[in-house]
């Protein structure tokens, strides 16, 4: 009998990896929160569909897309079309965004006020990239605090009213919540608050519109957004389970937009 299942584990063993080697790798890259606790969820429907989901985490909006657009990924999932023209138009590279599944409200915090009722002066932190900055800048003039000349792509220059003499200071998107104890406000991408314990839909002072432009896609290298792989990673991703499992986990702060 103890002979009997010793063979039946050792048969389960090379069972396991030859199903594992039959299948494909699909290589996506992605932020850890919440994309790839997002991605985790749909490698048993990839399976079924023979591919073997390895998921890429980054910390940062370059690297991703340099590795999907020279091939070593397949696709990533972390940004909003403004970013990725911007980025295109930046590095020359070629790629494409193919299925919106979710927005990341972005939101304003602080560590000191409970409201957003700056005073003359306030420190506002804001991101230092274009597409975000201008974002950032978007919702700081829906609440009247300030007049933009224009919104696209808009920096503190386009600023046409400013009665409060707000400084901003402009920060890298990571390193924004950290700035919180240094500035009185920080407008910070719903990514970034999730990981360091925010619920934008309860800490946030402002919160971004749903209606926003800046939902997060999957992406990938021009040529590839009808390749099978890529067919597969957005029918496993646009499904109510996905729904489900993210207005369960986040409770607002991510939205699904499928």
């Amino acid at each position: 009998m103890l002979k009997f299942n010793v063979f039946v584990f050792i048969l389960a063993i090379f069972s396991t990896i030859n199903t594992a080697l039959a299948l494909e790798p699909l290589k996506v890259g992605a932020v850890p929160t919440p994309h790839a606790l997002i991605l985790e969820q749909i490698k048993p429907e990839l399976e079924k569909e023979g591919y073997a989901l390895e998921i890429f985490e980054f910390t940062d909006g370059v690297q991703p897309n340099i590795a999907t657009d020279n091939g070593f990924l397949d696709a990533n999932y972390f940004q909003h079309k403004p970013y990725l023209t911007e980025f295109n138009k930046a590095h020359n590279t070629k790629l494409v965004a193919v299925s919106s599944i979710h927005l990341e409200p972005m939101g304003v915090y602080s560590n000191k006020f409970k409201e957003f009722k700056p005073q003359k002066g306030a420190r506002v932190a804001i991101p230092n990239n274009p597409t975000n900055e201008a974002r950032a800048l978007q919702i700081l003039a829906s609440t009247g605090i300030i007049k933009l000349k224009k919104s696209e792509l808009a920096t503190p220059l386009d600023i046409s009213e400013n009665t409060l003499e707000l400084k901003f200071i402009e920060i890298k998107d990571a390193q924004l919540v950290r700035s919180l104890e240094d500035v009185d406000f920080a407008v910070i991408n719903g990514n970034f608050a999730l990981q360091a314990g925010f619920n934008p839909a309860k800490d946030a002072l402002v919160l971004e519109s749903t209606q926003s432009e800046y939902a997060n896609y999957v992406v990938v290298k021009q040529g590839n957004e009808k390749s099978p792989k890529t067919q597969a990673l957005i029918k496993a991703l646009r499904t109510e389970k996905i729904k489900a499992y993210i207005n369960a986990n986040f409770k607002g702060a991510v939205i699904p937009t499928f």
